[in-house]
């Protein structure tokens, strides 16, 4: 595969937040069959199966509900891809370690503290509100809480997990993948790769052991160096539509058959990857100018979807499921474009 231009890596963003927020949505409908994100569990393939066997018109909506999370290392394979092209193919400027965690840890700060305080505000507002601890808001506040010992219980709104594993990947670049001197450490990035990769394997697949792994930047990784390695070493000349196509439908068969066994599930999110490559050099140039849109406020959605979720999901829960879906992903889209304004006064207010 040749090289991703901004137009594409901004749609591939859009196809990564529309999975991860209709998931979101989704998968808090009981009768959803549950993801495999980060623990491995047979019961979840096994329903998924029945459901593939007698489908319905909500087999779209099980599909989302199992598959969506998989836009989260669309998201990662995009930021290593996007750190290379900035530091190290065209570097603008030199800074340290330091002043390089420091300026992205801030920037997802206010990214998070924006949309986080508006939710606490609609969840007081909206029936069934989450009581919240003071060292599960401490840890929000400060996007450590995926080290606390029961993250998928500790964190709240749940897709705010990422903030944490982004102030991570952030840390562990800057100091054991970045260039030094201009040299990449192969055996340490290499050895990294293999390491946290074949871990998983390890762990028991129910077990919170390995829920803890992949809340962390060990269950990442894996995709964000693939993302590095792709940014710096391809070298291929432009596949022709013929290629893309069949790795397109190489991917989707693979990714599915792929997600029913622990061995190989831990690959799938490689697959994911290339087969968003694949689709997005695909897309006729209006569809991907779409989604290259939605791409552009992909952070602002990202923020802004657990409120709409909260106020919205009753609709599918009590009445119709693809009326809830269509209202909330309009609505999504409409809050994250005044949010996207509301996070460029505050980012402007805190230079």
């Amino acid at each position: 595969m040749t090289q991703i231009s901004k137009t594409e890596s901004q749609a591939m963003r859009g196809i990564a937040i529309l999975a991860i927020m209709l998931h979101n949505y989704c998968h808090w409908l009981g009768k959803m069959v549950q993801e495999n994100e980060y623990q491995f569990y047979e019961r979840n393939v096994r329903r998924l199966m029945v459901e593939v066997a007698h489908p319905s018109w909500e087999l779209i909506a099980h599909l989302i509900s199992f598959f969506g999370h998989y836009g989260v290392p669309v998201f990662v394979f995009l930021s290593a891809y996007g750190l290379v092209m900035k530091y190290e193919k065209s570097p603008s400027e030199t800074e340290s370690a330091g002043a390089f965690i420091w300026k992205h840890y801030k920037k997802l700060f206010l990214m998070m503290i924006v949309g986080y305080s508006a939710y606490v505000m609609v969840d007081y507002m909206t029936p069934s509100p989450r009581q919240y601890e003071f060292w599960n808001v401490v840890g929000q506040l400060g996007m450590f809480s995926n080290f606390y010992k029961d993250p998928d219980h500790d964190i709240w709104p749940g897709p705010y997990w990422y903030f944490g594993l982004m102030v991570q990947i952030y840390i562990v670049y800057r100091l054991m993948l970045y260039p030094k001197n201009g040299v990449v450490n192969k055996w340490v990035v290499g050895g990294l790769f293999a390491v946290t990769l074949l871990a998983q394997l390890f762990f028991r697949p129910e077990g919170m052991a390995l829920q803890w792994y992949r809340y962390n930047v060990m269950g990442s990784l894996p995709v964000f160096i693939a993302g590095l390695m792709f940014a710096r070493y391809n070298r291929f000349n432009e596949p022709t539509r013929t290629t893309y196509t069949f790795l397109a439908i190489a991917c989707t068969a693979l990714i599915f058959l792929f997600s029913l066994w622990l061995a190989t599930w831990i690959v799938v999110p490689f697959l994911i990857c290339i087969g968003t490559v694949a689709i997005v050099k695909l897309l006729p140039q209006s569809l991907m100018n779409s989604l290259a849109w939605v791409g552009s406020i992909s952070a602002a959605m990202f923020v802004c979807h657990p409120i709409t979720r909260k106020v919205i999901i009753p609709i599918s829960r009590h009445g119709d499921l693809f009326a809830g879906l269509l209202l909330y992903l309009v609505a999504s889209i409409v809050l994250a474009i005044l949010f996207k304004k509301l996070l460029a006064v505050v980012s402007a207010e805190f230079k």
